[in-house]
């Protein structure tokens, strides 16, 4: 790929595809042509050296790769300081529960489930290379009661916005960042209560304008689980107008 610049305006940095299957590696970067610019790789380790060179705004890589793969390249990028601004999405081959474990603990910004969907693709991708991306989701605002199964007795909150990735829960309990903990909760219009494993990745103070509370990811979650409030969190946010309709 051509790293020319335009009037002295530097390219911008590419989309790095991993796979070790070439027909997946060749789907996700059709998939994503005129999106982005895409660099792809063979495996873990040169997408880690093209990683080290090249700077990507997003690595799209897949769980399974003989070697290194991609949860331990995830963690090699995000143990790198000269890769601090690289947003990582990991592709999982199905919905077993523990593969989201791996990818989440390992530190994937985002996962997709195989088979992949071109909007579904192409709508995570332009989400992390837009000019105000952060590290997150999508939310959506909610009023939930939560539970959090804590060693001796639950810890009560409410849930004020979730993602198809986390939660935000006002609460005065003194969780530490990086733990884990089962919560429940019960999204309006959803007819059964969810269940997850989520992590504690922030904590908002009582001064912050949401008062007391916790940023939590999701890190076990089973795929209907997981559909569920991924369509139930589409259903809630505006569709970019650059984007195709989801069918």
């Amino acid at each position: 790929m051509s790293s020319s610049s335009v009037a002295g305006t530097p390219a911008p940095a590419p989309v790095l595809v991993v796979d070790d299957i070439p027909m997946f590696r060749e789907l996700v970067a059709n998939f994503l042509a005129g999106t982005a610019e895409v660099v792809t790789a063979c495996d873990g380790r040169e997408a880690l050296e093209l990683a080290r060179r090249l700077r990507p705004r997003l690595v799209v890589a897949d769980l399974h790769m003989p070697g290194l793969d991609g949860a331990a390249l995830c963690r090699a990028v995000r143990e790198d300081a000269r890769l601090a601004e690289c947003h990582f999405l990991m592709i999982l081959p199905g919905d077993d529960a523990r593969d989201r474990v791996r990818a989440i603990r390992a530190g994937a910004d985002d996962v997709l489930s195989k088979p992949l969907q071109r909007v579904e693709l192409v709508g995570a991708v332009s989400r992390f290379l837009a000019d105000n991306a952060v590290r997150g989701l999508p939310r959506v605002p909610v009023s939930a009661q939560v539970t959090i199964y804590l060693a001796k007795s639950p810890g009560r909150g409410k849930a004020l916005n979730v993602s198809r990735g986390g939660i935000f829960v006002r609460t005065d309990l003194p969780l530490p960042t990086r733990s884990e903990w089962r919560v429940r909760f019960q999204l309006p219009e959803m007819p059964k209560p969810l269940t997850p494993t989520a992590m504690v990745v922030w904590r908002a103070e009582g001064a912050a304008p949401t008062g007391s509370g916790l940023g939590m990811r999701f890190v076990e979650l089973d795929g209907q689980a997981a559909r569920s409030l991924d369509e139930y969190v589409y259903e809630r946010t505006p569709v970019a107008p650059s984007l195709p309709p989801r069918p």
